[in-house]
């Protein structure tokens, strides 16, 4: 169940707050400047997020005043100092004398602000794909450029809480996951009515707390995505550099806002061996996983068709159409197979719509494909992956008609109840699997 929303009565409006996990250190977690505690706990993803950070300590979650639950503010907008003022009201409120400050995109400004204003009240701080200034300028070529920033700011009025293509900058894996993205519109609507969405931008814009950071001396971990490409590494690299004493980690991926999109597993286990000096979130080497595997129908005729050349360049066509689709629905890109893939996903039904987008667009480069799906154990081996839940996809590839994909039958079970429609390939021995395996194919 989520946290129960409380509200601390500060002398400029209520802070709306939840508090929640039995860690020692208290954490305190800022980030974007429109949020809603309440809808945060409707998407699977960001409740994960949050219940990971309550395995380490306590946290406290807030929306600022002007967002979700809290009371508006007025315009012109309070100054950054001023709204850092609502992490001390709700301190207060639960009886926390210090804590960490986590601060996440935007909301870095915020936690390098109230941590030059109060650092006895900040055990250390952390700065999650963040910037010190996010407009350019002469002295600071980091920033974004005059031309990025009026096109992003176009596009975020123009489809703030109806349209959700601009997750292609911030949440690129997530393009395309209808579910999430009806979340994500309930969400921005549930922060902010639509006139503020301007307002709060141009706002943001103008902030530029980099005498602030220069003046920290709290201890301070920089972690910031390396394929960012609104909230760019160039910014995180620069609070790194200029924060006395501050670490600095690089994460793959390219995912920094909803703070919960792509796997936060590596940033979140960093943050808690900064706050903790360990960790406990040990990722086995054995796992559950959906597997999927792909190849060319007749690759062998067609590469002699087509020569070396004609046929190197299809296969790098295809091989970036799987990545592709592959990170859209979720998954990780494990190897090409010569001409094909192995990708696994944490659901089946993420598995089934990637393949289904990968036959209908490989088949435009006048080419066909076959996919094996199987959900089952597998060991993760460096960068590889092996176990005999690779070994059954692989074979379920073997038996997969011409264009097609088929799937075996725990994937089949485990997506009963759903909108996929299967037709039954038949019932196969496996070669190196005991037992014999009803396949299907899927519609």
């Amino acid at each position: 169940m989520p946290p129960e929303t409380r509200f601390a009565h500060g002398p400029d409006g209520a802070v709306g707050y939840q508090v929640f996990g039995d860690g020692d250190v208290d954490l305190v977690f800022v980030t974007q400047w429109g949020t809603n505690i309440d809808t945060f706990w409707d998407e699977p993803s960001a409740a994960r997020y949050l219940d990971r950070l309550a395995t380490f300590s306590r946290v406290i979650l807030l929306d600022k005043r002007g967002s979700g639950v809290s009371d508006p503010v007025d315009t012109p907008m309070p100054t950054i100092e001023e709204w850092s003022e609502d992490i001390t009201t709700v301190l207060d409120a639960v009886e926390s004398e210090t804590a960490v400050i986590v601060g996440d995109v935007e909301g870095t400004c915020l936690a390098i602000t109230y941590a030059a204003l109060h650092p006895e009240r900040v055990a250390s701080l952390v700065l999650i794909n963040g910037a010190a200034r996010w407009k350019r300028a002469d002295d600071y070529p980091e920033g974004m450029p005059p031309d990025v920033i009026e096109g992003t700011h176009a596009m975020f009025v123009a489809t703030f809480g109806s349209d959700a293509s601009a997750l292609v900058t911030t949440a690129p894996s997530m393009v395309g996951d209808r579910r999430f993205e009806r979340w994500w519109l309930k969400f921005q609507r549930s922060t902010m009515p639509p006139r503020y969405v301007s307002v709060g931008f141009r706002w943001i814009l103008e902030q530029d707390v980099r005498e602030a950071a220069k003046a920290l001396d709290v201890p301070t971990l920089v972690i910031h995505r390396r394929d960012a490409f609104y909230h760019r590494i160039a910014a995180g690299r620069w609070l790194a550099a200029n924060i006395e004493g501050a670490q600095f980690i690089e994460v793959p991926g390219g995912d920094t806002l909803p703070f919960h999109a792509g796997d936060f597993t590596e940033i979140l286990d960093h943050v808690e061996a900064f706050v903790t000096g360990t960790t406990t979130n040990v990722v086995s080497d054995r796992r559950l996983a959906t597997v999927l595997f792909t190849d060319i129908v007749g690759s062998t005729e067609r590469a002699a068709e087509l020569g070396d050349r004609r046929w190197t360049d299809l296969l790098a066509a295809s091989e970036a159409i799987s990545e592709r689709q592959v990170r859209r629905f979720g998954g990780t890109s494990v190897a090409t197979t010569g001409d094909g893939h192995l990708a696994t996903f944490e659901i089946p039904m993420q598995a089934i719509e990637a393949a289904r987008q990968l036959v209908h667009e490989v088949s435009t480069l006048g080419v066909d494909i076959r996919v094996g799906i199987h959900t089952g154990e597998i060991s993760v081996v460096g960068d590889n992956i092996a176990g005999i839940g690779v070994h059954i996809a692989s074979r379920v590839l073997d038996l997969a008609p011409d264009g097609g994909i088929a799937v075996s039958s725990t994937v089949r079970e485990l997506t009963v109840g759903s909108s996929v429609r299967y037709d039954q390939l038949g019932v196969f021995p496996l070669k190196g699997v005991p037992g014999e395996w009803r396949l299907y194919q899927v519609v």
